[in-house]
């Protein structure tokens, strides 16, 4: 297949110095190789996700030079093929319903504690149907031991890295969907989650390499499960180090990073970015 990469941003606030250096990343390594360079818009979360932001995205990325197809694909308006993924999955006996909401998961753990993957299983069906006639609220999670069952376990499952892990894994990776738990693959409040609409897109797409920063490494293990379980096809994973600022920490848009917008008010180029950065100019 041609080579395909993608920038996925989510338009819930402006984009900043990291999301250029992976944009810029992706769309450099096709153009390298005469392939294709995929925008989607994973808006998903729409108690987040703004009109404004996406309108900003495509300007940021614009004023950087990126060209790519049309037309892009915004997750919002597919909401249908990801559901019908939900449904195969539930065919399958691979999720349940859990009625746990996050406070009660937190309980007991004291605030400096990481979270501990969460490992489950479906409540009782008398249970269930009492919870369900009481209009409870609840997330389709996947059962880690229906898919350890259905794959005669996770010792098959692998993926190749062409960059580098944060501690430095490269070449044939063995999968570890175990460290993610019974992820949640949709809840009433954000709809579809990431993991499965993700991994749907990148096969929707044709997508062969994804390329991203380092802090999305380990979300390859459980995309992985999900691919075998989907019967969809593996790209080939190059994460990208991370930019961080004078204080050490990666940019991020909860830190309120400064933005491309502010960037180009300020004057400076893509050229000049692009130095900073330590990416080759076009």
């Amino acid at each position: 297949m041609r080579f395909a990469t993608r920038f996925a941003p989510s338009p819930t606030g402006h984009l900043h110095r990291g999301h250029a250096f992976s944009a810029l990343t992706a769309f450099d390594a096709a153009q390298a190789v005469d392939g294709r360079f995929v925008l989607r818009i994973e808006d998903i979360d729409a108690t987040r996700s703004r009109p404004e932001f996406e309108a900003s995205i495509l300007e940021d990325l614009a004023w950087l030079g990126l060209s790519w197809e049309q037309p892009v694909r915004r997750q919002s308006e597919h909401l249908i093929d990801y559901h019908r993924a939900i449904d195969v999955l539930r065919d399958k006996g691979l999720v349940y319903r859990c009625f746990r909401t996050r406070k009660e998961l937190d309980i007991g753990r004291a605030p400096h504690e990481p979270a501990e993957p969460f490992v489950g299983g479906p409540l009782h069906p008398d249970e269930e149907a009492a919870r369900l006639d009481r209009g409870e609220a609840f997330a389709w999670r996947l059962s880690l031991d229906a898919a350890r069952g259905a794959l005669g376990g996770f010792d098959d499952l692998s993926f190749t890295e062409e960059g580098t892990g944060p501690g430095g894994e490269i070449g044939m990776i063995a999968a570890r969907p175990e460290t993610a738990g019974d992820i949640v693959l949709a809840r009433k409040d954000v709809g579809v989650a990431y993991h499965l609409a993700v991994v749907l897109d990148d096969a929707l797409q044709g997508i062969t390499h994804v390329i991203r920063g380092q802090d999305l490494f380990e979300a390859a293990h459980i995309q992985r499960l999900l691919q075998a379980l989907l019967d969809l096809p593996t790209p080939i994973y190059r994460h990208h180090r991370l930019l961080v600022g004078p204080d050490g920490k990666r940019y991020a848009k909860r830190d309120r990073a400064q933005t491309l917008r502010e960037l180009r008010v300020a004057g400076i180029t893509p050229a000049q970015l692009r130095a900073e950065m330590g990416l080759a100019l076009p």
